[in-house]
């Protein structure tokens, strides 16, 4: 059973970042198919505002991807609620995800009572998804570190979620995914891509379910130390 954790006390007052907001977003969710209320609380908690530039604050709880620098948006809450949700479905307890950015999808997943273990390429976005995680009381492990490469001393995983787009699957990434697990990503060319969930058998064998189409950013190799 998922347990959710409890955020540090956060600002939730009536103006463009607070509940009424957060509010109009989770009603905006439901209408869009999102059904799971453990999604919908965590996306109504965690504040979203925190994981963007001041200067974006008011649009936070827009369902809109929003830019975070270095050629990088947090992706739009939407997004968020359609791979968690598919995440969920596997019950997972330790997942990985792949691209932390702005750390908000981490979040997610630790305010859902999940062993969080995220992997970003730039060290600049890592460090301030660092602080946020920090501010909020989320325990959440990071590793600045070439994605593609996975968390191998860290597998097998329930599940891993990839929050940036490549032509095709990462064979190490599903290698780390444990018997029975999912990995949810966005596979295809830039500027449109399907969203996959993969559900690993016992026997190995992979499964595969399209969720649908959604545009992110390029899964790139390497690190990026600024």
């Amino acid at each position: 059973m998922i347990v959710p954790m409890r955020l540090r006390p956060d600002d939730v007052g009536i103006g463009m970042t607070g509940q009424r907001a957060r509010d109009r977003l989770i009603d905006d969710l439901r209408g869009s198919g999102i059904g799971d209320e453990r999604v919908l609380n965590a996306i109504r908690t965690v504040p979203r505002h925190r994981f963007v530039d001041e200067a974006l604050a008011s649009r936070a709880y827009e369902n809109n991807a929003l830019p975070i620098g270095h050629g990088q948006t947090i992706s739009q809450p939407w997004v968020v609620a359609k791979m968690t949700e598919a995440l969920l479905n596997a019950s997972p307890k330790r997942v990985l995800e792949i691209g932390t950015g702005s750390g908000y999808q981490a979040a997610i997943l630790a305010a859902l009572g999940l062993e969080v273990f995220t992997v970003e390429r730039i060290g600049a976005l890592l460090r301030g998804a660092r602080k946020r995680f920090r501010a909020l009381g989320l325990q959440v492990r990071s590793k600045h570190d070439d994605g593609r490469i996975g968390w191998p001393e860290e597998a097998p995983f329930d599940a891993i979620i990839v929050t940036a787009a490549g032509a095709a699957l990462v064979e190490a990434l599903l290698e780390q995914l444990a018997p029975g697990g999912v990995l949810v990503a966005p596979v295809g060319a830039s500027g449109g891509q399907a969203l996959l969930r993969l559900r690993k058998s016992e026997d190995g064998t992979i499964h595969s379910e399209d969720l649908g189409g959604v545009s992110f950013v390029p899964l790139l190799s390497g690190i990026v130390d600024r």
